[in-house]
């Protein structure tokens, strides 16, 4: 069998970063994302490239539908990294940002994995799927209410699929990465005093690197974790369980 993995929101860099990272570890990589020319293809090390928009039911049975055709086989794994990030206060929070926001994070969470789970079902294949949470759905962090709501749901999802597909070998997981520098955060790193500051927050003296988030998601999909399912992996520099004893 061969080892897929289908990576969704892939032309984010988690999406890329997790896909080098798989690929250097053996498997066929299938990048799905609603616009592929945001994905450099003049690199050698991409994968297969698939335009699928995986927020709607549809989407996410066409980038199925797409990986067992160009493939041959379904995917055994998937890591859902489709989302957006909303960082506002609830009563400056439009009604289309919401929807936006939800639709970005949980409809792709639900419905990339529903179309997985079913593939995986009609051939009778096991497989492992991983989604993204947030710190901020673990732990009260101003002006991410529309965010932690969409994140919260993950994890409620997460748990839910692991116990109604666990007897069909399917496991499926969550990480919940505290903030981590990558083009979609550029702009909170306005210069080297707030980078300070944002660093402090964490236990361990840092904010995240991709590779962080994309070294536990490989690992969650891979053979390694085989007897874990419906947990949700906090990746946040102790952020939401530590609380570290002062300096002084």
């Amino acid at each position: 069998m061969e080892k897929i993995v289908m990576i969704t929101g892939a032309s984010g860099g988690l999406g890329q970063i997790t896909g080098r990272m798989m690929m250097e570890n053996g498997w066929q990589v299938a990048q799905v994302t609603r616009d592929a020319g945001r994905i450099d293809s003049t690199q050698e090390d991409i994968g297969d490239i698939i335009e699928a928009d995986v927020s709607t039911s549809d989407g996410s049975k066409t980038a199925v539908d797409l990986i067992k055709q160009r493939l041959g086989e379904p995917p055994s794994a998937l890591f859902n990294c489709a989302g957006s990030v909303l960082i506002t206060p609830m009563h400056r929070t439009h009604a289309d940002q919401y929807r936006e926001c939800l639709q970005a994070n949980l409809d792709s969470a639900f419905f990339s994995l529903s179309a997985f789970v079913s593939a995986l079902i009609k051939k009778k294949q096991s497989g492992a799927a991983v989604l993204v949470s947030t710190v901020a759905a673990r732990i009260g962090v101003a002006n991410h209410e529309a965010i932690a709501a969409a994140k919260g749901a993950i994890e409620a999802l997460v748990r839910s699929a692991s116990a109604t597909y666990s007897n069909k070998g399917i496991r499926v997981n969550a990480i919940a990465p505290g903030l981590m520098k990558s083009p979609a955060t550029n702009r909170f790193f306005l210069n080297d005093k707030v980078e300070q500051q944002i660093a402090s927050q964490y236990p361990l003296g840092r904010y995240g690197d991709l590779k962080d988030a994309a070294s536990a998601a490989a690992w969650l999909l891979s053979d390694e974790a085989g007897w874990i399912t419906g947990q949700v992996l906090a990746v946040d520099g102790g952020y939401s369980s530590v609380r570290p004893m002062l300096r002084r």
